[in-house]
């Protein structure tokens, strides 16, 4: 599991997270939702010890992020930001064999080849695999940065918004392999997403942010309804039923009435 005790991060007099505790649990799909500023990326970018805690702890499966080593937390959570931009040209299999290079150093074997073939087909990207990403659109570019990130083979996986630059169409085939991911191969994923709706449908837990701190956490039944969207989003949403028996939300705006 991931457990977060009292983590804060601040810059100068700005505090963008505010003491969170937090345990996710291991398996399954665990959404972060909130408004612009919440600290959602931040949380992540401490969790994956891409920044430095300004105050607390994070602790992976018991191990202190601040205190293991590089090689031992790569193979254990892998993340993907949002800004994924890269100064080198790389063709697709590249970039995904890159996600090897905790194991490997640079120097894949047959195995690591083995773990690119199957991120490469998990993303549908065999027809992509030799054009460089300067060549992809953005979708094509996002989903090869996931299948780097699944080509990583950690227990854990942070996904900083996914579904930048994809269609909705490309989104709900996003959604569908986290989905996959955490129950064919046992990830435990952790989603930053702004899609409320795609949480309900494709999470197991929802935490919701605000201000720096969580504000709600829970199932998507518990924290998919009018008055907890309204403490988190300050805004007025009605929540109906999907034909599948989700909770599906839709912004209320009375200035259109």
């Amino acid at each position: 599991m991931i457990v977060c005790d009292k983590v804060s991060k601040a810059y100068g007099e700005a505090i963008v997270v505010n003491e969170v505790e937090l345990t996710i649990p291991a398996g399954g799909v665990t959404s972060v939702i909130g408004p612009n500023g919440a600290g959602k990326s931040t949380l992540l970018s401490l969790i994956a010890r891409l920044k430095n805690l300004s105050g607390g702890s994070v602790s992976v499966d018991g191990m202190d992020v601040t205190k293991v080593d590089s090689e031992t937390l790569a193979k254990r959570l892998a993340i993907l930001k949002q800004d994924n931009h890269l100064d080198i040209r790389l063709t697709v299999e590249d970039l995904v064999t890159f996600g090897r290079f905790p194991h490997c150093q640079g120097r894949p074997t047959t195995e690591d080849r083995e773990y690119v073939e199957r991120a490469i087909a998990y993303l549908d990207l065999g027809e992509l695999r030799n054009r460089f990403l300067d060549e992809l659109s953005g979708g094509q570019r996002q989903r090869a940065f996931v299948a780097m990130v699944l080509a990583q083979d950690t227990d854990y996986v942070l996904l900083d918004e996914p579904l930048n630059n994809l269609d909705m169409k490309h989104s709900v085939a996003m959604m569908r392999m986290v989905r996959r991911a955490a129950e064919e191969l046992g990830k435990t994923i952790v989603v930053v997403i702004h899609d409320i709706n795609f949480a309900s449908f494709y999470s197991d837990r929802i935490v919701a942010m605000r201000d720096g701190k969580v504000v709600a956490q829970g199932s998507p039944d518990e924290i998919m309804t009018e008055q907890v969207l309204e403490e988190i989003y300050a805004m007025r949403m009605h929540v109906t039923r999907s034909q599948q028996g989700k909770p599906v939300a839709m912004f209320f705006d009375a200035e259109l009435l």
